[in-house]
This record gives structure tokens, C-alpha cells and sequence, in this order.
């Protein structure tokens, strides 16, 4: 599958989500974890890792699961949970193998269905070597309501979903990072080729940012 291709290369070829470390146990936490290859990523760049992975649709857990099993990885936690504002059950539109996201009620489409969400807050009371984000349109949110806690992360690696019919955030993104202390790159994932004159979206996008922030 085409996306399988895309996930592997940015792993294990782009090495995305490699992180600078001077611990040989750093604390991982992989949101947006979808079958896990970010996971087996950071377990072979650290192998003695304390990980932890969060992916709500529950047959791409399944899946990311079996994939640890097979590789005998039973250390890793793999939490079948949304990340979220607060401890709470949300409305969830699977999008395949590619992904998913959540949804608010007012919003919520045929093929959705509740799943778990839990408060990224109550993970970040200790220091993070490496918070990896990816969770489709939740980032602004999600981040915001944890911005007091962002002086606990070393590194940040958000994936900044434009959807054409929102409003665009990313200025509300970057001063998130400004206030909790962070310096940051910004990638581009993809990008309208000609937006002044064409507007071909990707699954309802029109910009799709890798935003890497460290203290």
C-alpha cells in the first residue's frame, strides 16, 4: 500500500523522528502511533526506550499491536486511546489505513464511532525526551491546553493538518512553541503546487506541515 511505502521512508529512511539524546533510556511518548512503525523506529534507535503509544482506531491498533507481538516488543504500552483535552469518549471517523480523526458532534459523519480519549496533561507531569504528535487536526488544541506542561518535553514533533474547510491555526501552533520555551523548523508534507490558481486538496488538506520544536 502506498502509504505503507510513505510511512516506511519517513521512518527508516528520512529518519523523522530522530531525536538528539544523552540518556540511554529516554521517555517517548508516540501519539498518533497508527501500525507502528514510529514505535519500532524509536525501539531500534533505543532500544532500552520507556514508550509509550497512543492510536484510537481500534483495528490499526490491533494491527500495530500484532506487529509488536511478532517482534516480541511486549515492553512497549500501547494505549488504544485518543489524545485529547480532557478524559473523555469522542466520536472517531476512520480514514482507512491512512488514519483518522476525531470528530464533534456537530461534525460527525456516517461510519463514525466513540472511542477513549484521555488527557494529555496527566502524561506530561515528567521530563519527556521526545513527544511525537500526529493526530490529524487535534495538534492546536491539544498542545494549547497543555502549554503549561511543554517545559517537561526536550523535543516535539508535530504534524500541522490545514483542512480546507477550517480555519487555518498555525499562527495559534507557533505561539504555543514560542511560550513554552521552544525553537522550531517547520517541513513541508505537502503543499498546494500552484494555490493561486489550483486548488487539489489531499484528504480535505490543502498544507500539511512537519513542525520539529526542541528546548
Amino acid at each position: 500500500m502506498a502509504f505503507f511505502y510513505y510511512s516506511f521512508r519517513e521512518n527508516f529512511r528520512d529518519r523523522i523522528y530522530e531525536f538528539r539524546t544523552d540518556t540511554r533510556t529516554p521517555r517517548i511518548l508516540d501519539i498518533g502511533s497508527n501500525v507502528g512503525l514510529s514505535l519500532l523506529f524509536s525501539k531500534h534507535r533505543c532500544p532500552k526506550c520507556n514508550l509509550s503509544g497512543f492510536e484510537p482506531d481500534p483495528n490499526v491498533c490491533e494491527t500495530a499491536q500484532h506487529n509488536l507481538d511478532s517482534l516480541g516488543l511486549s515492553e512497549i504500552e500501547l494505549l488504544q486511546k485518543a489524545v485529547w483535552i480532557e478524559d473523555t469518549s469522542l466520536s472517531f471517523h476512520a480514514e482507512g489505513a491512512n488514519g483518522g480523526h476525531t470528530e464533534s458532534t456537530e461534525t460527525t459523519t456516517d461510519g463514525s464511532f466513540t472511542v477513549d480519549a484521555c488527557d494529555l496533561h496527566s502524561f506530561l507531569q515528567e521530563p519527556i525526551d521526545f513527544l511525537k504528535m500526529d493526530i490529524e487536526g487535534a495538534e492546536v488544541d491539544v498542545l494549547t491546553h497543555c502549554v503549561n506542561d511543554l517545559s517537561n518535553v526536550s523535543n516535539l514533533f508535530i504534524e500541522y493538518h490545514s483542512y480546507a474547510n477550517q480555519p487555518q491555526r498555525f499562527n495559534e501552533l507557533a505561539s504555543v512553541l514560542t511560550a513554552a520555551g521552544f525553537r522550531y523548523q517547520i517541513h513541508t508534507q505537502f503543499a498546494l503546487k500552484k494555490p493561486l490558481c489550483k486548488r487539489d486538496l489531499q484528504l480535505g488538506m490543502d498544507l500539511q506541515l512537519n513542525v520539529f520544536a526542541y528546548q
